[in-house]
Formats: structure tokens, sequence, C-alpha cells
């Protein structure tokens, strides 16, 4: 059971979010349902979500009414569309909870989940048809999709002010994660997001394996072959309970 600190917290952010303009979206609850729910390696305490759906559905809600317009700056559109990807599989996910996979829901990346100015979008549409248009393929770093293998899920709202570095960051944490890929000077074993989105990476004359030496600790030698790691589908659990505020 969450302490009554937690929820006076929760408490002040849904009273700052409703009074808040809608001129410039504000992340914030969102900000902090990740800072209480999602631990640094990216483990999400699902449980905890459920306790606070009341956050996180008007969250979600003023998502969907907030539509992007022409004025924003490229940085907050892109902030913007990375959460409302991850809230949505954050959503999908808690709806039908538990679950030990987002595999388990039905068509889980073609479900029409988010609806914003009177479009409906899902999950590929969103990633496909307007993230992977910014044309930064570090974007898929700062994806989640609930499971073991995918980019870990930032315990922070993405926002215009901190979108670059969450690209750099996120993109130089997910390539040196040897949980993710296995780089050393025997053996390249990378993730098999390489794989799906490799004409993403393509350009200026370099390809995937450039790319990665850009952020990776250890320098791959052009000649070596590639494998990819298999993907582990399990949903990205926080099984350790860690209570947010002392009995003392």
């Amino acid at each position: 059971m969450k302490t009554l600190k937690t929820h006076s917290f929760i408490v002040f952010f849904l009273i700052t979010f409703t009074i808040n303009s809608q001129d410039i979206v504000d992340h914030s609850p969102w900000d902090q349902i990740l800072v209480l729910n999602v631990t640094d390696e990216g483990l999400v305490d699902y449980e905890g979500v459920t306790n606070d759906v009341i956050v996180f559905y008007k969250y979600f809600r003023y998502l969907q009414n907030v539509s992007p317009e022409s004025h924003w700056s490229k940085e907050e559109k892109l902030a913007y569309w990375l959460n409302v990807y991850n809230a949505t599989v954050m959503k999908m996910i808690i709806d039908e909870y538990p679950i030990t996979s987002i595999n388990q829901l039905e068509d889980p990346w073609k479900r029409k989940a988010f609806k914003s100015n009177n479009i409906r979008y899902s999950l590929d549409d969103i990633e496909h048809k307007i993230l992977r248009k910014f044309g930064d393929p570090r974007i898929h770093f700062l994806l989640n999709c609930g499971s073991m293998s995918s980019p870990r899920l930032w315990n922070r709202a993405y926002t215009s002010s901190n979108i670059e570095y969450a690209l750099e960051d996120r993109t130089r944490e997910f390539i040196n994660d040897p949980q993710r890929n296995q780089i050393n000077s025997q053996t390249v074993r990378i993730s098999q997001l390489f794989e799906w989105y490799e004409d993403d990476f393509l350009s200026n004359n370099m390809d995937v394996i450039d790319f990665i030496n850009e952020y990776s600790t250890i320098t791959i030698d052009k000649n070596m072959k590639k494998k990819y790691v298999t993907y582990d589908w399990n949903l990205n659990k926080n099984n350790k309970k860690t209570p947010i505020t002392s009995n003392n």
C-alpha cells in the first residue's frame, strides 16, 4: 500500500496538471508516475501504476485532447509523440493486467488505442507514420513496448527541454547495455532492433556498425560478422517491492 506522503505528491501533481495552460504540453503527471513506479533499470511496478490509475487516465485523456500544432517546435512534437507511444503501451498493459507479455493482447500493434484530433492511431501508426518520419534513428531507443528486450523505459517524461539529452543518453545506454547487445573483441551480437530498422541507420555512407561505433565503448571491427540477440517479449515487470518512504 502506498503511503500518505506518496498520495500527497500525486494529488499535488494532479491539481497542478488540471490548472496548467494547454498551450504547452504538461507532462508532469506522467513524469511523477514514472519516477514513482519505474526503476533505474527500466523495470515497472505495474501494480503501483494501477493504484494511481486515476492520475494516469487523466493524463492519457489530456494527451488525446492536446493535438500537436504547426507552431510547436520539433522538440515539443517529438517529446509529445514519444510520451504518447510509451503511455499508450502502459495503458494497454494495465487495462488487461495481469499479463506476462504485451503479445498476449489481441493485435497490440494494430489496435487503434490512441485518439487525437479525431484520428485514431495504433502503436504502428505512431511509430512508423509519425516518429520515424522525424528522420532520427535515435528515437528507437526511447520507445518502450513493455518487454525485457526493448529499450529501458526512462523513469522521466520526455519534454522539449530534455529531449536532445534523452536521445543521446538513451542511445548510448542501450548500445552499451550487455543485456541487449553483447559486444567485445570476439563477439558482435546486437539487438534485433538493428535488424528490423536497419534502413533507418543508413545515411551519409554509414551503416548499422558505423552507428553503433559512434556510441559503443568498444569499437566493432567492420569485418566481424554480426549476429542478433533473440528478443525477449516477457513483461518488463519489477518484482522487487521497495517502499517509497520509511516507516521509521
